[in-house]
């Protein structure tokens, strides 16, 4: 789930869920605090009205008279009807008196407490209150009915005020969370481009000294030993590359020379064998000093404007030969005008080697396709073959060092140097090559050059 893979969304979730919780619980004490207030409220209306009864009461009273109390009262009490219902209980000769909206409901009384709701079915609930008054104990009761339409009315304004805390707050923890990402988004944008190409990029410390910032110095240690072993590990390569040029030399000369003067058939064998390996070494000692020297920009590329069109011509020529070697057909296409400024040599180069590879992994009778547009400023090369391709996260690697992949009858002497010098020279070039799975089967090498003149040599 998105929520789950986004630090900025669960921040915003949290700050969102925090906000709310906040806001309910100050909406619950409300709630409860408007309870109690309309409550005291209605056991003040009964108090005052109490009052009144007992004014009324109080004046000439006939404790002796059992009319006394329906005499005095009736009036004042029949006034107030649709606000009070009224119970007057006389202790003494057990005699009660009831206001004419209880007909003949009893008021129920609760020996715990002086003030307490009740229910009555003609008058849904009400708040009553205890009075005494000896010998007559008087109950008061006043409907809830306004109490508890105001309590809704808070209810359904704090149930709008949390859908609108909850869409706000969702708002502004996205824009809060994203400000307070926003150095770690780039540090991981910095620490992203930073390649064996451009090692000495490093990631900008914020003035602020912040955990943000410290991770940030942390990260461009980190680099910075990483580029001193990526330094070491080139200069040994190309010291490595010098120092074992000569003693092959010298192998090499001295199994010529006892081939010249003669030797048994057997160790004419062994002295064959024994320089196609050093061929093959020396080979591989080449191309470890051209990624050398490339990676340290010591390489200058002889551009010069040409024709694409008739440089895929003059390769197609080699490639026809090569692909009929190997019982396999090619074929070459171009379309656009124009010109671009490359190395002839290295760009051939380029693509003998994806050709190559290529070779090793088709079928006999298979078509191996090299695409060629020049269109917008790039020119885009394409080779593709019939082989049985490449799982998707094996297009990246193949283009690292010495990683070979091996397939069904494939010849497996390649030293896994080709395309990571092919990477070099488009890269020299300001372009870049990628693979990628063909339309219906096979692999795409795909070759992005500039076209424009300003693609010059890069020099040491």
């Amino acid at each position: 789930m998105l929520w789950r893979q986004s630090i900025s969304t669960r921040l915003a979730v949290w700050y969102a869920a925090a906000a709310s919780a906040t806001l309910f619980c100050l909406f619950a004490a409300g709630y409860f605090i408007l309870e109690a207030q309309l409550v005291h409220g209605l056991d003040q209306l009964n108090t005052s009205e109490f009052g009144e009864l007992r004014a009324h009461l109080m004046r000439d009273y006939k404790p002796d008279d059992p009319a006394f109390v329906e005499t005095r009262l009736r009036k004042p009490v029949e006034r107030a009807h649709a606000l009070f219902y009224v119970a007057i209980e006389d202790t003494r000769n057990e005699s009660d008196f009831r206001s004419s909206n209880l007909g003949d409901v009893q008021l129920p009384a609760n020996p715990r407490h002086d003030a307490y709701n009740i229910v009555l079915p003609q008058a849904g609930e009400l708040r009553a209150g205890v009075f005494r008054l000896a010998p007559l104990v008087i109950t008061v009761a006043t409907p809830m009915q306004g109490a508890r339409a105001q309590l809704r009315d808070y209810l359904r304004m704090c149930a709008a005020l949390m859908v609108a805390m909850v869409a706000a707050s969702l708002g502004i923890g996205i824009v809060l969370s994203r400000a307070a990402l926003k150095p770690i988004r780039l540090i991981s944008e910095t620490a992203n481009r930073i390649g064996s190409d451009n090692l000495d990029e490093r990631i900008p410390v914020g003035v602020v000294n912040d955990e943000v910032s410290t991770l940030a110095r942390m990260l461009n240690q980190m680099f910075d030993r990483l580029q001193a072993s990526f330094n070491e590990v080139r200069r040994f390569s190309a010291e490595a590359s010098h120092e074992l040029k000569t003693p092959l030399s010298l192998i090499r000369l001295h199994a010529e020379k006892m081939l010249r003067e003669g030797v048994s058939p057997q160790h004419e064998e062994a002295l064959i064998v024994q320089l196609e390996e050093i061929a093959r070494l020396d080979q591989i000692i080449e191309e470890l000093l051209f990624l050398s020297r490339a990676e340290a920009n010591a390489i200058s590329l002889q551009s010069e404007e040409a024709n694409p069109a008739a440089f895929l011509q003059w390769f197609a020529q080699d490639a026809q030969v090569l692909c009929e070697h190997h019982s396999l057909r090619f074929a070459q296409t171009h379309d656009g005008e124009g010109r671009v400024s490359f190395d002839r040599k290295r760009v051939r180069q380029v693509l003998l080697n994806v050709l190559t590879n290529a070779i090793k992994v088709s079928p006999p009778g298979a078509h191996i396709t090299l695409r060629s547009v020049l269109e917008d400023g790039t020119w885009t090369l394409v080779m593709e073959d019939e082989g049985p391709g490449l799982p998707d996260h094996e297009h990246e690697r193949i283009f690292e060092r010495f990683v070979r992949v091996k397939q069904p009858d494939a010849d497996d002497r390649g030293n896994g140097l080709g395309l990571a010098i092919c990477r070099s020279i488009v890269t020299l070039h300001g372009g870049r090559i990628r693979a990628r799975s063909g339309a219906a089967k096979g692999l795409q090498v795909v070759i992005e050059l500039p076209a424009a003149s300003s693609a010059a040599s890069v020099a040491a």
